[in-house]
């Protein structure tokens, strides 16, 4: 009985019962006061009425003739119908069923309400007095007990609607506590299921749209979003266990090997820098997650400033060119109209930078990498590599964005999956996106940023009253990310 009672259903249930009754009072004052009003006025009104005609007897016959009447009408009434008295002007009773004149009523027209004595009974009666020519007085009343069985009544009912009311009530809260229970069953269950393991339990959702499935369908999605975060976590931390142990393995073969042959000078060095080389990988790793960390939580978009990205993709450009000559790769750029975004140059030019080192990475001599930096309709920046490279197969598109993912024409290059996925982080931290399309051959990447990171070309920086000039791309500390054997800003 207690949980009952300490339920938010039985809680809820009162509360409405309680405004239910609340409601019916003050629907029931003015219905009363207005009940009280018409009676009194239909009960003034009925006298005033046998007033006019007694006194209408009075003008055609006289003072003889209204108490001839009245005698008659008294004695064919039933006892207590009515009350009539006819006085002299000293107020002596000349006809009438009452001994005397009552003493609460004054010598002076008007309607009165007193205690009298009729039958041998005290009565509450209503009057009403009139003064008739010649100074004769008419009094003409009626007992008001005739009206007061009405009152319990109306009261009666108002009592019998307060029952209704808490029946209904109490068992609609025992109803809506039933149904919400059963919700709430639902609910934990979910939640035990999640907490002993089972991230792929979801609440059901009924047909409706009522506030608990609402409810349901933002907690299903925040339960989607929490797998995926912690299925992403073990995927990366699988994902580092095996990249790390590659280099190390390698570090520590090295380091044995020489701990046992102890070499020469000249190939000690070269173990040396070999060794060297095995760290820097595993030093690009951490910091590029490092990197993808900070973009992530958007603690860089307190340094967004007035970026031109067009100035940015063509230093990128510039700086790939001598690499792909070596590959025998043309390397073409391409920006409609000058454009200015808000946003950081350090992460945009990083992330152009991924984009045409990968595209050097899978294009093979005698091929073409086209840059792009154009405006879409909508107002968004639009900077797309495209190469003629192999591709990426429909089935792993929506993939490679992932972390440290390596698709199967990737494994003889050099990286450790985490150039696409820099460059969509620095994209969301924009407020766009990455698009993956074919070029037919080859792959065609888009990184889109938002229509709200656009600002006006003649702004100044964040604090700074002069125009903004874009970070040269070969700022990009190289040993982040370098891959081996790259001489060119590096990718991840």
């Amino acid at each position: 009985m207690n949980r009952v009672l300490r339920s938010s259903a039985f809680t809820l249930a009162t509360g409405y019962v309680a405004f239910g009754i609340a409601a019916l009072i003050l629907f029931a004052a003015p219905l009363w006061y207005a009940w009280q009003v018409t009676i009194q006025d239909g009960r003034t009104e009925l006298l005033r009425t046998d007033a006019a005609r007694l006194a209408e007897v009075f003008r055609q016959e006289g003072a003889s003739g209204l108490t001839a009447f009245i005698k008659t009408r008294v004695g064919m009434q039933i006892a207590g119908e009515r009350i009539l008295l006819l006085a002299d002007p000293s107020l002596h009773p000349l006809a009438g069923n009452l001994p005397a004149w009552p003493q609460g009523i004054p010598p002076t027209s008007g309607t009165y309400s007193l205690l009298v004595n009729l039958g041998g009974k005290p009565a509450h009666a209503m009057f009403a007095h009139s003064v008739l020519p010649g100074g004769y007085h008419l009094l003409v009343g009626r007992d008001q007990a005739l009206f007061q069985s009405l009152t319990p009544r109306f009261w009666d009912g108002l009592a019998a609607a307060v029952v209704v009311l808490l029946v209904t009530g109490a068992l609609g809260g025992l109803m809506i506590r039933r149904a919400v229970l059963q919700r709430v069953h639902g609910l934990r269950h979910t939640v035990q299921a999640i907490v002993e393991g089972d991230l792929s339990h979801r609440l059901a959702v009924q047909h409706g749209s009522d506030e608990l499935n609402t409810l349901s369908v933002t907690i299903n999605g925040m339960l989607d979003q929490i797998e995926q975060l912690v299925h992403g976590v073990r995927d990366v931390s699988n994902a580092i266990a095996h990249d790390l142990r590659t280099p190390l393995a390698e570090l520590r073969s090295r380091l044995e090997e020489l701990s046992l042959t102890r070499p020469g000078t000249e190939e000690t060095f070269a173990e040396v820098e070999a060794a060297v080389a095995d760290v820097d990988r595993v030093i690009r790793i951490f910091n590029a997650l490092l990197r993808l960390a900070e973009i992530d939580t958007g603690m860089r978009r307190s340094g967004f400033v007035q970026v031109n990205p067009s100035e940015l993709a063509k230093q990128a450009v510039d700086f790939y060119q001598p690499a792909a000559e070596v590959k025998g790769i043309a390397v073409t750029f391409r920006s409609h109209e000058p454009i200015t975004v808000a946003g950081d140059p350090v992460l945009l030019a990083q992330a152009i930078g991924n984009l045409i080192d990968n595209a050097l990475k899978y294009s093979s001599s005698g091929g073409v990498i086209a840059v792009q930096v154009q405006k879409r309709g909508n107002g968004a920046v639009e900077i797309s590599v495209a190469d003629s490279g192999p591709g990426i197969p429909d089935a792993e598109k929506s993939k490679v964005l992932t972390r440290f993912y390596r698709g199967d024409s990737s494994r003889g290059t050099p990286g450790v999956g985490l150039g696409l996925t820099l460059v969509a982080a620095v994209a969301k931290v924009h407020g766009g996106q990455v698009e993956l399309t074919d070029n037919h051959p080859g792959l065609r990447v888009r990184m889109v940023i938002a229509p709200g990171a656009l600002v006006k070309s003649n702004l100044a920086p964040q604090g700074s009253g002069a125009p903004h000039v874009a970070p040269d791309v070969r700022a990009v500390p190289a040993a982040d990310t370098r891959p081996e054997g790259a001489g060119v800003v590096p990718s991840v």
